[in-house]
C-alpha cells in the first residue's frame, strides 16, 4: 500500500482517479487507503483536487470492484464526457471525518504525527514527521534536532507506548537504532 500522502491542512488522500470506465461515468480509482469500501460508501463525500481547477465535492454513489480495480460513480458526475476531464484528480477526505479505528493499538497517521518521542526514561529523542508504509510494514520518521533524521519500526518491541492524551509515544530501540551514522533516513 502506498504511503498516506497529505492534502491541505486536516486532509488525507484517499484515491487518485486514473480513468473513465464505460458510459455511465464511473471512474477507475488508484486505492491510497486501507478501508476503501468506508471511505468510498455510498453518500460519502469526497474532495476532488486536480491542478490548474477549482475543488469540487463529489459524492459517492456507487463503488463496485471489477477485475481488481475499484470502480465508483459520483452523483456529480452523469456520463462519461464529464468523467473524462477528472483523470488525476486526487480525491481527499477531511481527517475531522476519520472515526476511530476500533482497536486500541491501531492509529491513523495523523495521530502520530507531531507526537514528542521519548525513551523509557523520558529523554526526548525527536517528534514523529511522517508514517511510512512499506510492504515490511509501518516506519515512523523522527525528525531530530541535532542529528538527520530517523527511521524506527513501528511495532509493539520497540514502540510500546502511544500515548494520544500526553502527545508522545516512548520507545525501548535496540542499540544502535537511533545513532545517525546507522540509520540514514534522509
Amino acid at each position: 500500500m502506498p504511503a498516506p500522502v497529505r492534502g491541505r491542512a486536516g486532509e488525507l488522500l484517499v484515491g487518485v482517479v486514473v480513468r473513465a470506465h464505460g458510459l455511465r461515468g464511473e471512474l477507475g480509482v488508484d486505492v491510497r487507503t486501507d478501508s476503501p469500501d468506508e471511505r468510498f460508501a455510498p453518500g460519502a463525500a469526497l474532495v476532488g483536487r486536480c491542478a490548474g481547477a477549482a475543488d469540487v465535492t463529489l459524492t459517492v454513489e456507487s463503488l463496485r470492484w471489477h477485475s481488481g480495480k475499484l470502480l465508483v460513480r459520483f452523483t456529480e458526475i452523469p456520463d462519461r464526457t464529464a468523467a473524462e476531464p477528472l483523470r488525476g484528480t486526487r480525491l481527499l477526505v477531511h481527517v475531522s471525518e476519520l472515526g476511530p479505528t476500533g482497536d486500541p493499538d491501531e492509529f491513523h497517521d495523523h495521530q502520530l504525527e507531531g507526537l514528542r518521542a521519548e525513551l523509557a526514561d523520558g529523554t526526548v529523542v525527536g517528534t514523529v514527521r511522517e508514517i511510512q508504509h512499506g510492504p515490511a510494514g509501518e516506519l515512523l520518521v523522527l525528525a531530530r534536532a541535532d542529528a538527520p533524521d530517523a527511521l524506527v519500526p513501528f511495532v509493539h518491541a520497540i514502540v510500546p507506548t502511544v500515548d494520544l492524551d500526553g502527545g508522545r509515544i516512548v520507545l525501548t530501540p535496540p542499540d544502535g537504532l537511533l545513532d545517525a551514522d546507522l540509520n540514514p533516513a534522509g
